[in-house]
């Protein structure tokens, strides 16, 4: 299944099931397509990192992140590259902008340097890649008492933006991870979901992201775990979810 999430509002917008034999990059297109998404901005993980993509995104006036990886190979050796030799002479020969964040907790520090490339009219004209504006870099580190780990990022966008716009963005793509991904698991009990047969499965998930949706628009500062279960309990509670 693959589901379209709104970061900012927490709300699953729409979803598209994946075929037996198919993949992510066939119900991708098929989803955007279920949607309106004028003046938005579409993040994507690397698989969605396609040029037909791209090029639907643009086509319904929206813009794009997307994470760039090995499936675009020499893309992606390009852009480590140039971004490697850039850093190693202090980008002084591109036009960059930079931004950097530093979050603490539970004992774990992370730092986040974002670093968004303007000038890449060399890079369009080498892949004509559909709407290119601009590569972000983002190096991270992450402290968690003596233990130190390091990751480097790629992205490639069609926004004009400075570092300290695309880091948001970046970082609100993985509010998925936490805000239903997590919600589905750990509340909704995705995992111990023993329904397997034809569309059950797609039909179930369909039932339990509309419920995700109501609860989250229901207001109060209760958890989603005690919201669910006072719908159970209470039947008014529960009609003023559905007529919410």
């Amino acid at each position: 299944m693959v589901s379209a999430f709104a970061a900012r509002q927490r709300l699953v917008l729409g979803q598209v099931e994946v075929a037996e034999k198919s993949n992510e990059i066939v119900a991708i297109p098929a989803l955007l397509d279920m949607m309106t998404i004028e003046g938005a901005i579409v993040t994507i993980d690397a698989m969605g990192c396609q040029r037909e993509i791209a090029e639907q995104i643009l086509n319904k006036k929206a813009d794009y992140v997307l994470a760039l990886k090995g499936n675009q190979g020499t893309l992606r050796e390009d852009v480590e590259v140039f971004a490697a030799e850039q850093k190693a002479n202090g980008f002084k020969d591109t036009k960059i902008s930079r931004h950097e964040t530093v979050d603490g907790d539970h004992g774990r520090i992370e730092t986040r340097a974002t670093t968004a490339i303007h000038d890449v009219a060399w890079l369009q004209e080498r892949h004509d890649w559909p709407g290119l504006k601009g590569v972000v870099m983002v190096e991270s580190k992450r402290e968690i008492g003596e233990k130190v780990e390091r990751e480097t990022r790629f992205y490639i966008t069609s926004l004009v933006l400075l570092a300290d716009q695309l880091g948001p963005v970046i970082r609100s793509h993985w509010a998925v991870e936490n805000s239903l991904h997590w919600v589905m698991d750990m509340i909704f009990r995705d995992d111990e979901c023993r329904v397997r047969t034809e569309h059950a499965p797609a039909n179930f998930t369909t039932i339990k992201h509309m419920a995700h949706n109501l609860i989250r628009k229901a207001p109060g500062k209760d958890s989603i775990r005690l919201k669910r279960k006072v719908a159970a309990w209470d039947d008014d509670f529960l009609a003023s979810l559905i007529a919410a």
